[in-house]
């Protein structure tokens, strides 16, 4: 029968030993489990191995414990970097407080579960629209950001190319892990860094190939992410056909090799100057052809006759002009001469029909004193003043009767 322990208390607290037993327990209790991480560490001491695994998508490590009896049973080739399954059993050791996981089983993980990860990231990323977003390289970059491992063949190659091509072509090299826990967020970092230097004109992040597990890291979808949020231009060139890192996706220009990378990111300072000579050669041309052509129709109007006696043309044209002066003076003529025999035709009728020509018959108008025509008798009776309007006057009358 087991005596249960009372709580602890301020007054009655256990003692280490005991509460380290405690935890025992409960981890104890907790069994076996499957967990899937990337190995970070992995060293062997008398046979046994001892290492870390970090999960794949979060910020957490747990060290873990291979006995040399369970190791002669698993893979041969697993190592640092590899991304694994792990059947693990929580172990705590009370003498000295501290956490392992005992490996019973370990193997890499299939890839088919890795690939079907990453298409449906792929996917993913591609409904957000970030494989879309290209930007146009620069013709000649004065500042290349070059992101690759310190003393790396991958950097040599890039430096050496470039250089070769354009001696006076400047590089900003910043030094990541392209493999391992620290390589995601090493990368990441460089880009920040590079992105933000006004100097740089486009960035290059090389890698010399590598297995499809080592190249996971430029699938990290934060690393992608930020190669995405980049405004200056990206170039992937990490070297492998086979299996293309979403960074290939993302980036604006993708590069089958760091030296294709050098290449494309680089013009030829050789192929350059030989197409501004044929350039200058086409234009020499072009204007040799055009002022002889010019040369030739200044000739041909200068062999005109208008060109080479002027006056011959005002003298053709003069005779002209006279008739054409003549035969308007006699047209102007003829209709004022029309006119003015219709003026004196419509005097005459407007005389006939004026007033002054029937008072000049002996007419006269009687007109009333408030300036009214008498046209009735009865309108003017005895006494009323009239005044007669005669053809040469007026005069004042008096009616008697």
């Amino acid at each position: 029968m087991t005596i249960e322990t009372p709580p602890p208390t301020v007054d009655a607290p256990w003692g280490i030993s005991l509460f380290s037993q405690k935890i025992k327990g409960w981890i104890d209790r907790l069994g076996t489990a499957w967990v899937e991480g990337e190995i970070t560490q992995w060293g062997v001491s008398g046979g046994n191995v001892y290492g870390k695994l970090k999960d794949v998508d979060d910020d957490a490590t747990i060290s873990f414990t291979i006995w040399s009896s369970v190791k002669a049973k698993l893979p041969a080739d697993l190592t640092q970097g590899d991304r694994v399954v792990a059947l693990v059993k929580p172990n705590y050791w009370v003498k000295g407080g501290t956490l392992s996981m005992q490996v019973f089983e370990m193997r890499h993980v299939g890839l088919g579960d890795l690939l079907e990860r990453l298409e449906r990231l792929r996917q993913k990323l591609r409904a957000e629209g970030l494989f879309e977003r290209k930007k146009r390289l620069p013709f000649l970059p004065h500042c290349i950001g070059l992101i690759t491992g310190k003393d790396s063949d991958a950097e040599k190659d890039v430096l050496r190319n470039a250089q070769l091509r354009w001696p006076a072509v400047n590089f900003r090299v910043v030094h990541a892990a392209v493999q391992g826990e620290r390589a995601a967020g090493e990368v990441v970092s460089a880009l920040k860094t590079l992105d933000a230097d006004p100097e740089v004109d486009v960035i290059i992040v090389a890698r010399g190939g590598g297995d499809f597990q080592n190249l996971l890291v430029f699938s990290d979808e934060a690393l992608v992410r930020a190669a995405a949020a980049c405004t200056t231009p990206i170039v992937s060139a990490i070297g492998h056909e086979a299996d293309r890192p979403l960074l290939d996706e993302v980036a604006d220009l993708r590069a089958s090799t760091p030296t294709d990378a050098a290449k494309r990111v680089v013009p030829d300072v050789a192929e350059e100057l030989s197409r501004v000579q044929q350039a200058r050669s086409g234009m020499r041309l072009r204007v040799t052809q055009r002022i002889a052509t010019e040369v030739e129709r200044l000739g041909a109007l200068r062999t005109r006759p208008v060109l080479a006696n002027p006056v011959s043309m005002i003298d053709l044209r003069a005779e002209e002009l006279g008739r054409y002066v003549s035969r308007a003076e006699e047209l102007i003529e003829r209709r004022l001469e029309r006119a003015h025999t219709g003026v004196a035709e419509l005097t005459v009728q407007l005389r006939a029909l004026s007033p002054q020509r029937t008072l000049e018959r002996g007419y006269a108008i009687a007109q009333l004193p408030d300036g009214t025509a008498l046209r009735d008798a009865s309108s003017a009776p005895a006494g009323t003043k009239l005044l007669l309007t005669v053809a040469a006057g007026t005069l004042g009358a008096t009616v008697d009767t």
